[in-house]
């Protein structure tokens, strides 16, 4: 993937920015913060981690397709590296699937996990979770927990406040 403007069969990381932030315009998280906040938290958090410039642009757009704001045909046309694709479509969560599902999908897909772990570390950051009301607080608190659980995912924080994780094995 490209990573400055000019010629090239895909997207620079900008563009990817761009595409993402359009496509959940005028969405909200749960605590009602705009949307585009979290997606650059995930692609800020791969980046922290490590991650290459295609998981970074897998973090910008993991939750597109999920979330409707864009189509798996709009995804397929996208000039954007067939890793890339895959990787949101791991991400993305099926209507009725199994958390034990979901989990396997995103372990088999190269890259994926990275960007997950990202994503559960910013979900469950407690200055987010604050706002919520308490029962949505443990509800969504327990889902994070399990889900980094089938993962295979150590705790988010250490001890001397560095992010860590399997996926990359090293603390930044």
């Amino acid at each position: 993937m490209t990573t400055a403007p000019g010629p090239g069969p895909y997207l620079t990381l900008a563009e990817t920015e761009a595409l993402a932030v359009a496509a959940h315009a005028g969405q909200t998280d749960k605590a009602g913060r705009p949307y585009a906040e979290h997606l650059r938290a995930v692609a800020e958090g791969v980046r922290a981690r490590g991650g290459s410039t295609e998981q970074i642009a897998a973090g910008w757009l993991h939750d597109a397709v999920e979330d409707d704001a864009l189509s798996e045909t709009g995804l397929a046309a996208a000039a954007l590296p067939e890793p890339v694709k895959a990787m949101v479509l791991a991400l993305t969560k099926r209507p009725g699937e199994e958390p034990e599902a979901y989990a396997r999908r995103i372990l088999a897909t190269p890259g994926a996990l990275l960007v997950k772990e990202a994503d559960l570390a910013h979900n469950a950051d407690p200055a987010r979770l604050a706002v919520l009301d308490p029962a949505t607080r443990d509800r969504l608190t327990a889902k994070y927990a399990r889900m980094r659980a089938l993962l295979g995912l150590s705790d988010p924080l250490r001890t001397d406040g560095k992010v860590t994780g399997k996926a990359t094995g090293k603390a930044t």
